[in-house]
């Protein structure tokens, strides 16, 4: 599938709402270590945008609503709360530090006015509720206005207190710690279809949580072997199917898929339905156990597929069929030459990140040189689009990018051997009924919106 083919079909046009710099540095060396994203997450409404970054914070971004002096400011985004998450800390037991980097972020269900998410680092989960406050009571009867208490004896009549309207605050509160729960690094949190439970998965086992007891969590998959020298792969992703609470999968480091059913038993060890692609023989090489390992998994909306990717490729299954992935989509296949190099500077380790759009019918996944990739998987088209700052002045059309390996190169073309492989987009995240998109690069968050979509406000 060639890079150049007309993309009219997949939002050709996306646009450029707003781009969220943390510390406005160009050059990547400056950049803080500490600002460097590491999760995005729109919630179920797509109102609410959060980000993680290494140094343990949470930021939330708020949607404007549309307004009729300025059309275009709809979808825009603008800094809701931000707070710390997590602070790093130290494991005397094992003389570890564990750093205070957010893996990853998971929205809760809105069950009433206030919002509810899951972040975690590589050990420790928290439950956050975000609230809004507009109204503050006066008028109390025992407390004066610093809300220390009166001498009772100069109280001399009752009245009613009363609500009185005071600026916006957004108050975050930490609900629940689920601490203790894993031996190894947290690499993903899925919040299950029935709202009551969520699950939490490391490299050797899966628990699962209930949201209101913190004390203990029930193992579901432990893939740990009696002797560590037996261990042949490590779990990568794990989340739950959309609909089937009962529903889980996981992927691991060898490439495949695990469909695991938990009414079958309490452990969830023998899954239900192995989805594994035959290795090509032809082309086996030293590298093909590492790039062939899956770095994210995704159900779609609908519940009848997944999307996976590995570090050359994304594929889409079908739940019904376990041989083989139904699509199968080259992200960077020009890589394939230069994987030496690339075991060499640890990037053939990266591990990108994929999304569905709304309607399960494009698929987006990041590249190199803050390079993203978005596949229409009706017309079969794809294009490769960059999240720059160069080119980030507002509601700019982002224009189609392509790599060259050889031979003549057109104008805009990009020789493979000048990509920058320390600028990568390894978190994304697609808004779940609208073509806007969110692009983490680096400290940078860029939000994209389809200008097809835009246009009409």
């Amino acid at each position: 599938m060639g890079e150049d083919v007309d993309t009219r079909k997949i939002n050709h046009s996306f646009l450029r709402d707003h781009n969220y710099v943390t510390e406005g540095c160009l050059d990547i060396i400056t950049t803080s270590n500490a600002d460097i994203i590491s999760t995005v997450e729109f919630n179920h409404t797509g109102e609410l945008l959060a980000t993680g970054d290494k140094g343990g914070r949470v930021v939330i971004f708020q949607r404007e609503p549309e307004c009729k002096n300025e059309p275009c400011s709809q979808g825009e985004y603008n800094v809701y709360s931000t707070f710390q998450s997590h602070e790093p800390e130290f494991d005397y037991l094992k003389s570890l530090e564990i750093e205070e980097k957010i893996n990853k972020i998971k929205w809760l269900p809105q069950q009433n006015a206030a919002h509810s998410l899951l972040s975690t680092n590589d050990k420790t989960i928290k439950l956050w509720k975000i609230s809004e406050r507009d109204k503050r009571p006066e008028g109390y009867n025992l407390k004066d206005e610093e809300g220390k208490l009166k001498d009772l004896s100069t109280v001399t009549s009752l009245q009613v207190p009363v609500l009185k309207p005071m600026d916006l605050m957004v108050e975050v509160s930490p609900r629940r710690i689920f601490s203790n729960g894993h031996t190894y690094h947290v690499n993903s949190i899925s919040v299950n279809s029935d709202c009551e439970t969520y699950m939490s998965a490391d490299d050797l086992r899966i628990n699962l949580w209930h949201l209101a007891i913190t004390d203990r969590s029930f193992n579901i998959v432990d893939i740990k072997p009696a002797n560590m020298e037996d261990l042949t792969e490590v779990i990568t992703a794990a989340e739950f199917h959309p609909y089937h609470c009962n529903l889980f999968v996981y992927s691991s480091s060898k490439g495949s898929l695990r469909l695991c059913d938990m009414r079958a038993s309490a452990l969830c060890d023998k899954h239900c339905k192995l989805y594994e692609e035959p290795e090509d023989p032809s082309n086996r090489s030293f590298f093909s156990e590492i790039i062939s390992s899956v770095s994210d998994v995704k159900f779609s909306h609908s519940g009848r597929y997944m999307l996976t990717r590995d570090y050359l490729t994304v594929k889409v299954w079908d739940l019904n069929m376990e041989t083989k992935p139904i699509e199968t989509y080259q992200v960077h296949d020009y890589l394939r030459s230069k994987l030496c190099s690339l075991y060499e500077n640890d990037c053939i380790f990266d591990k990108f990140e994929c999304a569905w759009n709304g309607s399960d019918s494009v698929i987006m996944t990041g590249a190199y040189n803050n390079f993203f990739r978005m596949f229409d998987r009706n017309t079969k088209r794809d294009v490769t689009l960059e999240a720059s700052r160069e080119s980030s002045k507002p509601r700019a059309v982002l224009k189609p990018r392509r790599v060259c390996v050889g031979g003549k190169r057109r104008k805009d073309d990009i020789s493979v051997d000048s990509l920058d492989f320390t600028k990568k987009i390894l978190h994304t995240a697609w808004h779940p009924t609208e073509n806007i998109i969110a692009i983490a690069a680096t400290n940078n968050l860029y939000i994209f919106q389809d200008k097809v979509n835009s246009d009409m406000h």
